[in-house]
């Protein structure tokens, strides 16, 4: 149980320290005058929209499944 915990935060570690960095890359106090052009590590935009997509098809799955 404990490995799975550490897992799962692991992974909402990864993914809010990603998410942070690439805050700090596209906000304007970083990229002033000196900042150098660096791109983000992650699409966000393409990220939200898998997203949603998995939303979706896990409702329908168990809209799907409940009715049975």
């Amino acid at each position: 149980m404990q490995t799975f915990v550490g897992m799962i935060l692991g992974a909402l570690l990864l993914v809010g320290g990603v998410y942070v960095y690439d805050s700090m890359q596209t906000s304007s106090v970083a990229n002033g005058q000196v900042a150098q052009a660096n791109r983000t590590i992650v699409n966000w935009d393409v990220a939200a929209a898998d997203w949603n997509k998995l939303k979706n098809r896990a409702q329908n799955d168990w809209v799907k499944i409940s009715s049975q």
